[in-house]
């Protein structure tokens, strides 16, 4: 039921990118909002007079992000849990829509670097990444000049973080989510980001987890929500 409710709002984000600008916070909301609250309700009950465990992100509660203190500099955090108002836990989340291939290595270098920042200052720190299987890549002037494939190839480096362990490696999340989906293709050729942005606002269409299959250690869970999230919340109460 949870992987289902996580992809309808995968959807929803999607459809609110669409509908706003590139840098618009909106997006980030709808799905921040939603992991934020499904963490905040399995750990809620478990406040006692000593412990009380808060959650803050874009879309829930504060509806904004807080800030961690790592080893080196202080972050802000998609996703803060607190204890006694204590930071403990934090959780990234990126969901890329368009142009991956060229961005990919900074987006695995600013990971492994922002990981590494809070967690050598002890603190958990988890990361979630949702790439569509088939995305558009858009040149300057709103054309799409190809669209990008996901294979076994580019996801190579999340295979080998995926075997680091996280005791010895302090860049390595305590546990990743990666989800590559499926978003049902147009039926008629799309040339431009203005093409695709009117056919999916106005067309039906589903967004699925990818049947495509690769191999994971335990560092990284492959297109399971729910494992990742009861992972995480199992984590934050040991603490």
């Amino acid at each position: 039921m949870d992987n289902q409710t996580f992809l309808n709002v995968l959807k929803q984000s999607f459809l609110t990118y669409l509908q706003t600008h590139a840098r618009s916070n909106e997006k980030l909301k709808v799905l921040h909002g939603y992991v934020a609250q499904h963490i905040d309700n399995k750990i809620k009950d478990k406040n006692t007079d000593k412990t009380v465990y808060t959650v803050s992100a874009l879309g829930f509660n504060s509806s904004k992000e807080e800030k961690i203190q790592g080893r080196y500099i202080e972050k802000m955090v998609d996703i803060t849990i607190k204890n006694n108002h204590q930071p403990i836990a934090g959780i990234a989340v990126k969901y890329v829509m368009s142009n991956y291939f060229q961005n990919s290595n900074n987006y695995f270098e600013n990971m492994l670097g922002e990981t590494a920042n809070i967690r050598s200052a002890k603190q958990k720190y988890f990361q979630v990444l949702i790439i569509p299987e088939k995305l558009p890549y858009f040149d300057k002037n709103g054309k799409i000049t190809k669209w990008e494939i996901i294979d076994e190839y580019h996801l190579t480096k999340y295979i080998k973080l995926s075997q680091d362990n996280t005791e010895t490696f302090y860049h390595t999340p305590d546990k990743t989510l990666l989800c590559i989906v499926h978003i049902s293709e147009p039926n008629r050729e799309i040339k431009t980001k203005q093409d695709y942005i009117n056919y999916y606002l106005n067309n039906d269409f589903s967004i699925q987890l990818s049947n495509k299959q690769f191999h994971f250690d335990c560092g990284v869970i492959f297109n399971d929500y729910e494992k990742f999230i009861n992972k995480v919340v199992f984590s934050i109460l040991s603490i």
